[in-house]
């Protein structure tokens, strides 16, 4: 069975060209970075909050810092560090672990946890020429008082988004499919599905965290539906254009596959 993730999906809207390099001839671009490395270690203590793995904000914080030195460790020997920027984000993520789920609560009032990366690998029943399902982990699925479900996506960043990017529509799809998956995953009524981000603000030095919902009615998500079926119809023609407007942070611009 085929599948396709919202990051593949992503990177063929952006551009089919590098899609072809990175998913169908399996070429190894952009490796990650500090800010990657961040962004992982994060993701992974929420996880394990989130399941009460942890006794506390200390064994937050320790953990953060073990996993963080590890993530920085895997990064590719070619990449030079900035020790100073590491340094500040030692520090930075310590400083935001304890404010993050009271940051929750604060938003979302009391709230049962029902999971923590939730694995999606459904059929995307919109195409039908061939077997594919959408593939993806959701970082928290909570469960309100009055009985909604929340999705819930972290995003970390240094001071935040402008309207312009919380409006986005590309970074939006990732939380309608979400929506949309998990609704089918478990035969949830839609309306009974809230989606949100929580920005997760490195550089921040009050309201460190930002939690915000994402409008994602039918037409939303008909219209993300739609982009899907068009980007599958397009791959499994093996149609690959050069968007030419995107070269500019593609680690394969300018090398012997993308000139």
């Amino acid at each position: 069975m085929t599948h396709i993730s919202y990051s593949e999906l992503k990177t063929w809207k952006e551009c089919p060209w590098r899609h072809k390099l990175q998913y169908i001839d399996k070429l190894k671009g952009f490796q990650g970075n500090e800010y990657t490395a961040f962004g992982t270690t994060i993701h992974e203590v929420c996880e394990k909050v989130a399941k009460d793995e942890l006794s506390g904000p200390a064994h937050a914080k320790l953990l953060f810092s073990k996993r963080f030195e590890k993530e920085i460790e895997a990064l590719p020997e070619e990449h030079t560090l900035n020790e100073k920027l590491l340094g500040e984000m030692k520090t930075q993520g310590e400083e935001l672990i304890p404010d993050i789920f009271p940051a929750l609560k604060e938003y979302f009032g009391e709230y049962e946890v029902i999971a923590a990366e939730e694995k999606l690998y459904e059929p995307i029943k919109e195409y039908a020429k061939s077997e594919y399902n959408f593939k993806g982990f959701i970082d928290l699925i909570i469960k309100t008082k009055d009985g909604k479900y929340h999705v819930l996506d972290w995003k970390t960043c240094s001071w935040g988004w402008d309207a312009r990017k919380k409006n986005d529509k590309l970074i939006v799809y990732q939380l309608i499919f979400y929506k949309h998956y998990l609704a089918l995953k478990y035969g949830i009524e839609a309306k009974d599905v809230e989606a949100h981000f929580a920005l997760l603000k490195r550089t921040a030095k009050k309201n460190r965290v930002e939690i915000f919902k994402v409008t994602s009615g039918k037409k939303r998500t008909e219209n993300a539906l739609k982009m899907l079926k068009n980007a599958l119809y397009y791959i499994n023609r093996k149609f690959y254009i050069k968007n030419r407007l995107s070269c500019k942070y593609c680690s394969f611009y300018k090398t012997e596959h993308c000139r």
